[in-house]
């Protein structure tokens, strides 16, 4: 059995020290963090993280609940590739006299999808998104033509099989508290007796 890429999808509050936390979690275990992005997702309050990772599946599904043991986290859900639609944006800056004169690079930035976000006289910003795999062609293409500076963006990610966060809390509100709830809930209680 091999490492395979992973997604893991986090879904949190938004508290300080969180990110710390859970980047631990993968440093303790030696674990490189290939992408990590962190933004809002589509319920109120609640933010994602989508961290890709390259693992075996047991070591991803123990990470998984390791990071749910986080008091601020809600869930963690792993998947492969084929089970997310993703995407990476990347910016190039590459040489204004380069692009004028040379058409084959306009041809090449159309042929990628590439659009133009700022044009002045000494460079040219191009943005493009897609898999990592494109945006790698993409930047080995425009080396020769004086490629200046890159950056690309971390992974975002929807998983397909998914009905949103939102309606999963939902779910949560509905459940019944567990034992381990009423237990915690009972104990609480008892010291309150024992403090009066």
């Amino acid at each position: 059995m091999n490492k395979q890429e992973y997604t893991i999808t986090v879904y949190t509050e938004n508290q300080i020290g969180l990110l710390n936390r859970i980047a631990i979690i993968f440093s303790r275990r030696k674990i490189n963090v290939e992408s990590l992005n962190v933004s809002p997702s589509e319920s109120e309050g609640i933010h994602r993280f989508t961290i890709v990772i390259d693992e075996f599946e047991e070591v991803v599904r123990k990470l998984c609940r390791q990071i749910e043991k986080q008091v601020d986290v809600l869930k963690a859900y792993y998947n492969t590739t084929d089970e997310i639609v993703w995407q990476e944006m990347a910016l190039f800056k590459v040489s204004t006299d380069e692009i004028a004169e040379k058409v084959k690079v306009e041809r090449l930035l159309r042929e990628y999808g590439a659009r133009a976000v700022v044009i002045r006289k000494d460079y040219t910003v191009f943005e493009t998104t897609g898999h990592r795999e494109e945006i790698d062609r993409l930047t080995k293409a425009l080396e020769p033509y004086g490629l200046i500076e890159f950056v690309r963006s971390a992974r975002v990610a929807i998983i397909k099989a998914s009905n949103g966060f939102h309606e999963k809390l939902k779910e949560f509100e509905q459940t019944e508290p567990g034992e381990e709830l009423i237990e915690n809930e009972f104990l609480d209680k008892q010291d309150e007796v024992f403090t009066m």
